[in-house]
């Protein structure tokens, strides 16, 4: 957990939540999904002006008409009364009527009619012998409103099939223009600015469009009884407008760590002239070396503040301005440099920053294996040990305001590979083990695919240990949710072994090329290449693992 003292920004209640529920009534045409949606009056509190799907609060009479609606066996109460609650919205604000008769049929125009908008609504379908027809609207996903907002919702977004012989008519209160819409369409109007929509509409809209009937999205929900996705999404700064992410997007990871309680001030554009402050303890200087394999550039971090002094991890490429601003951001204050391992975009730095430095500080980390390529040796002043702490001193005899960076060896990208925790914070500095966007290369004979995964075992337990929070990456935006992200990562490295099993399966005489090109046909040609040496680790480490064989 990163200490409060160490955040950048002053800590603040977000907005409570309050419960609601929101309905997306679809139907099919010859041209693919249509949804409904209607324009929110211009003084609406929330969303003024913005097209929307019908919804609302959810109030204590939808709890208690459950009697009075329909039921799937596997619909909880939490969903039963959601449903409830939409179908009274889609009622009140559209003239909808998800409702059935005594004999089965769905509700008509007659007794649209004869029911009045502004009166309570469960008693008035009981009268006329209705049953709600919960049991037809499914759970698509689960919003929570973002926590930068004055007021602040939890939502389930619900489907339904659209009644036929049905057509809505907007309250002209709160609802204004329906119109039945392709999810593609509302998206286009809305990047030409004709159609205004809210992010999680937006995203929503973007799922929708993957479906090729209302059937199999309905289908698609019925099958977990459980949201597709769940949002409380995050903003921060782009070219200096707000832009909000979701939880499995690069950037969240990052606005979650710096503004934890949602304020937006935090400027996500990748630049190498200034550090980029993440908390008062940590900085981020990012290198003017982007490319393919170095995304945006590669990050040198600064741990410590003005009275420890810093702890500058991977000062990058020789580039004398690069360092030049590393220094001057440590105010000259550099204690230690660390290098998490070799390569020639993390360790050729440190020697031109050490020279800049007075008194000089050591250039620490593990020497360069013999399986290392010629521009990856390096030879640091002393090697580190596993598990040895480096700790920047406040000088106090609690320790507090100390900063302490653990030291893991974590084989795999490279033999002389390492990670760092930052035990105050639960911060794990995880230089090319682990990125943001994307995979990182395995390249034999330095690189070695059964270290690599047996590390990412070790940097989980470390998690849970010392309950790191945020993975802080050589190469994009801070991580969240690090155990997961960790997690994950196995996953898909373990997902694409079996891909490489199937297709060698498949082209027992292939070549490497034809196995890439079918076990990598997800990634663009051009980085075939360089997925080819992954390819190659894979295969080195299913040999080993082959019955007779052992690894040396």
């Amino acid at each position: 957990m990163v200490r409060p003292t160490q955040l950048l920004h002053p800590q603040r209640e977000p907005a409570p939540v309050r419960p609601a529920a929101t309905v997306l009534l679809l139907r099919d045409t010859p041209q693919g999904i249509e949804v409904l949606m209607t324009r929110r009056s211009m003084t609406a509190s929330f969303a003024p002006g913005a097209y929307v799907f019908p919804g609302g609060g959810v109030d204590a009479l939808d709890a208690a008409a459950h009697a009075q609606a329909s039921r799937r066996e596997t619909q909880s109460d939490l969903h039963l009364t959601q449903a409830i609650a939409a179908i009274r919205e889609s009622f009140e604000e559209l003239g909808i009527l998800l409702a059935r008769r005594e004999d089965g049929t769905m509700a008509n125009a007659n007794d649209i009619a004869a029911l009045d908008r502004k009166a309570p609504f469960a008693p008035q379908c009981a009268a006329r012998g209705l049953s709600l027809a919960a049991s037809e609207v499914f759970v698509l996903a689960h919003w929570i409103t973002d926590r930068d907002l004055p007021r602040r919702f939890d939502v389930p977004f619900l489907v339904a099939r659209m009644p036929e012989g049905q057509a809505p008519v907007a309250d002209e209160t709160e609802q204004f223009e329906p119109v039945w819409v392709r999810p593609l369409d509302a998206l286009a109007r809305h990047r030409a600015g004709q159609f205004f929509i809210i992010f999680p509409t937006i995203r929503t809209l973007e799922r929708l469009q993957d479906f090729a009937s209302v059937e199999a999205v309905l289908q698609a929900c019925a099958a977990t009884e459980q949201p597709l996705w769940t949002s409380c999404p995050r903003a921060g700064l782009l070219a200096g407008k707000e832009a909000r992410y979701m939880e499995h997007e690069t950037a969240y990871g990052e606005l979650a760590m710096v503004c934890p309680d949602g304020q937006i001030v935090h400027a996500l554009d990748w630049q190498s002239e200034q550090p980029t402050p993440l908390l008062r303890n940590v900085m981020r200087l990012t290198a003017p070396n982007p490319g393919v394999m170095t995304g945006p550039g590669t990050n040198s971090y600064l741990v410590g503040d003005p009275h420890t002094g810093y702890i500058a991890i991977d000062p990058g490429p020789a580039d004398a301005e690069h360092i030049d601003r590393l220094w001057r951001a440590a105010g000259g204050q550099i204690r230690m440099i660390v290098c998490t391992h070799s390569h020639p975009d993390h360790s050729p730095g440190a020697r031109p920053l050490q020279a800049l430095c007075e008194p000089r500080p050591p250039i620490l980390g593990l020497p360069s294996a013999p399986t290392a390529r010629k521009a990856s040796e390096f030879t640091p002043d002393r090697a580190l040990h596993d598990l040895e702490r480096l700790v920047l001193d406040a000088g106090m005899p609690s320790g507090e305001g100390n900063h302490t960076l653990q030291v893991l060896h974590t084989p795999g990208h490279a033999a002389n590979h390492l990670c760092l925790v930052l035990l105050e914070d639960g911060l794990l500095f995880s230089g090319d083990h682990i990125l943001n966007g994307s995979t990182t290369v395995i390249d034999p004979p330095d690189g070695d695919m059964t270290a690599y995964l047996d590390s990412l075992d070790r940097l989980r337990a470390a998690c849970e240990t010392h309950q790191i929070g945020f993975i802080l990456p050589a190469h994009g935006y801070v991580l969240g949710d690090a155990a997961d992200a960790i997690g994950r990562l196995k996953a898909h490295r373990l997902k694409r072994e079996a891909r490489i099993i199937a297709a060698m399966r498949e082209q027992p005489e292939g070549t490497l090329d034809e196995w890439v090109a079918s076990a990598y046909d997800d990634v663009p040609p051009r980085m075939w290449p360089v997925a080819a040496r992954s390819l190659l680790a894979h295969i080195e480490r299913l040999r080993a693992l082959e019955p007779g064989n052992s690894r040396q």
